[in-house]
């Protein structure tokens, strides 16, 4: 790709993440007002979530089939549209029914962006042979911390007209992006059998994963290069292992965002102004690691910054979990951000790599593992702080961090013997 397609793709592709973020913080931080509109009941809300979180699985996989049909491209602005529509549906809902029937358009709309815009980072970074992905997430975690501001901003006009008028900004948001992004998204996101590589986040001689699939090779093909085989086979074992860690990242992210102002309210009797601190400090960590997180890739490699930040991570989670005090739980959730912030990045972009070939059908397979590891982290936390309390709870992600590490190594790629190139 020229230089100046990479710079327009790499920007479509950002505002599809951010338009993505943008969305679901909006809904999630308007949900009061909703309430107050609608008269849901907090059960139903959390019902609700549970439904959402399945139906962006099978948005999902709608992602994956169209992108085998047509293109990501396609469900980028396809899902960008639905999420449009959802979210002015959920602006108008003056009930329960159609606020319910709402939150179903928006949700498969999310998943298919979700799904998408992962497809599209991923062969981006293939084609530009460096470390991108985590500056694309962090468009996403910028765009969300903005949608609560702007929800904060507006809550002025009132507990319903502030929440809906942030829901009409996020669907011009939504709107404005897929009518812009489509002629910069890349067409195709499956590569050719390439001659060169990108070796644990380093430009680098054509690779496999360790350990899960040899042979399977990335990076740039000359035009004149043959495609490999349609029906290459899908490396399961790889996508169980990335997957894995896609999932344990997200039983953090899941457990802090939606259960850390509550024990720092609740349980620890943190101050209205203090219990949100927590969650800010981890979306601040979050963000902060993504930014760093390409340039260190691209310096150390993948394996190095994703051992030390998953470390980190685990280390803050103990210390929420064992000392129960306001300062210590604010330091642990943004320990906990650091790790949360590289990981997922990292995976996807080694996940990219099992089988260049089928990487849409691979990224869609991984992108399932985020919604099992956001109802591990919402359920899971909530059932067992009935019976531990929510600090003691806290122990699940931090646990589940140390066998994730094992997972780490794989993350790093190694150079077969040179073979000559195919003409």
């Amino acid at each position: 790709m020229q230089d100046a397609a990479v710079r327009r793709a790499q920007v479509a592709v950002g505002a599809a993440y951010a338009a993505q973020g943008f969305g679901y913080a909006t809904v999630v931080t308007a949900l009061p007002g909703l309430k107050a509109r609608t008269g849901i009941e907090d059960d139903t809300i959390a019902l609700v979530l549970l439904m959402g979180a399945l139906l962006a699985a099978a948005g999902s996989v709608t992602a994956e089939r169209v992108a085998r049909r047509w293109s990501s491209r396609t469900g980028v602005v396809v899902g960008l549209l639905a999420q449009a529509v959802g979210l002015a549906s959920v602006a108008a809902a003056t009930s329960v029914p159609p606020l319910v029937a709402s939150f179903v358009v928006f949700a498969l709309g999310l998943g298919m962006v979700d799904a998408s815009s992962n497809m599209q980072g991923v062969a981006l970074q293939h084609r530009v042979g460096r470390s991108i992905l985590s500056t694309l997430f962090a468009c996403l975690t910028v765009a969300a911390i903005l949608a609560a501001l702007t929800q904060s901003g507006l809550a002025r006009f009132g507990a319903t007209t502030g929440p809906v008028t942030a829901l009409v900004v996020a669907v011009v948001v939504a709107a404005a992006v897929a009518l812009t992004v489509r002629p910069s998204l890349l067409p195709s996101t499956t590569p050719h059998a390439p001659s060169a590589g990108v070796h644990d986040g380093v430009e680098a001689a054509p690779h496999h994963v360790e350990g899960i699939a040899p042979g399977a090779r990335t990076g740039v093909a000359p035009p004149d290069a043959p495609a490999v085989p349609a029906r290459t086979p899908l490396p399961r074992a790889g996508i169980w292992l990335f997957g894995a860690l896609v999932a344990v990242a997200f039983v953090v992210d899941s457990a802090v965002s939606s259960w850390s102002t509550i024990y720092l309210h609740d349980e620890l009797l943190a101050s209205g102004t203090v219990a949100p601190l927590g969650y800010a400090a981890y979306q601040g960590a979050v963000l902060l690691a993504r930014l760093a997180g390409d340039p260190l890739v691209r310096r150390y490699g993948r394996v190095r910054v994703a051992a030390p930040t998953g470390a980190v991570a685990a280390v803050g989670l103990f210390v929420v979990a064992l000392v129960p005090s306001p300062g210590a739980a604010v330091v642990g959730f943004a320990l906990a951000g650091i790790g949360a912030g590289t990981l997922v990045p990292l995976a996807f972009s080694a996940a990219g790599e099992l089988a260049p070939a089928r990487l849409d059908d691979v990224v869609a397979r991984i992108n399932l593992f985020n919604y099992a590891g956001a109802l591990l982290g919402a359920v899971v936390i909530g059932l067992l702080s009935e019976v531990t309390g929510l600090g003691p709870a806290f122990l699940v992600p931090a646990l589940m961090l140390v066998p994730a590490m094992a997972i780490v190594p794989r993350l790093a790629v190694r150079a077969p013997a040179r073979t000559s190139a195919t003409p």
